[in-house]
């Protein structure tokens, strides 16, 4: 995953320009690669090659993580001096999290402020289906990045956050690797994981899985059209992280929201 082929990690000079457009984050990253310029220099008569007696190699490792950490740190003691509850949800694509999201806050409205924070490589349009619901909404372009990170989020803060927002939900870039990796200042992770998926998802994507607060098993109302085991299912998700809280519901039909709803409001 990301924290180990350091794919967030800084390649040359990196300059970030923002552009905000209504409600609309984009992230442009410039990149200056030097490594291939040829410098060469006159050592005198020493062969090509040849290494200085007094050359020292020293293998140095920087947590690539440590300044992600470090930021988010401060977005959770904000959120926290705020009152805020933050939930970050990670899925595969097509999981079901916008669907999720957007019978969440219809179910909410007017009665628990929200906010939302969608990430995706490209367009807005998981945005455009959120807003309208009672809840500001900021769009994150993640550009060839496979996951938000916590500078992300913390500059979209300012325009997502109302005075009295309690509940703040980030929907994480479609993936099951990389998100689970990254710490946005979140309370606590969600895992989705969809009927048509397969029962197998927790046995070979572990790191979400065991580190989920809760997992959404979505899509139930495709069940009787699916050759899917529920029952293994959860069997693996248990098997995965015994303590964890699961939901099977489905946005489309209703069938087990209130069940979600409710565990909502108890976080408040």
């Amino acid at each position: 995953m990301c924290k180990n082929c350091g794919c967030d990690a800084p390649k040359g000079n990196k300059h970030e320009h923002r552009h905000d457009h209504e409600g609309h984050y984009h992230a442009h990253e410039h990149h200056h690669d030097h490594a291939g310029h040829e410098h060469q220099h006159d050592h005198g008569d020493q062969p090509h090659g040849h290494q200085h007696p007094e050359t020292t190699h020293v293998e140095m490792e920087m947590n690539i993580l440590s300044e992600n950490d470090r930021i988010a740190a401060e977005n959770r003691a904000m959120l926290k001096g705020r009152g805020i509850v933050a939930i970050n949800l990670i899925s595969s694509p097509g999981s079901g999290k916008t669907a999720l999201l957007e019978k969440t806050l219809d179910m909410l409205k007017g009665d628990v402020p929200c906010a939302v924070i969608v990430g995706d490589q490209r367009s807005d349009e998981d945005a455009k289906r959120l807003r309208g619901r009672g809840a500001p909404v900021t769009q994150i372009e993640t550009d060839d990045s496979c996951h938000l990170n916590a500078g992300q989020v913390a500059q979209a803060f300012e325009k997502t956050l109302e005075p009295d927002t309690k509940l703040l939900f980030i929907e994480n870039v479609g993936n099951l690797v990389c998100p689970a990796a990254f710490d946005l200042g979140e309370d606590f992770k969600v895992a989705l994981l969809s009927s048509p998926e397969g029962e197998d998802k927790p046995l070979k994507y572990p790191s979400l899985f065991n580190t989920a607060r809760a997992v959404i098993i979505t899509k139930i109302d495709l069940c009787p059209y699916l050759d899917w085991d529920i029952e293994k299912c959860r069997q693996y998700v248990r098997g995965v992280n015994p303590g964890v809280l699961v939901f099977e519901l489905s946005s489309r039909s209703g069938k087990g929201m209130d069940s979600w709803i409710s565990y909502l409001k108890t976080l408040l």
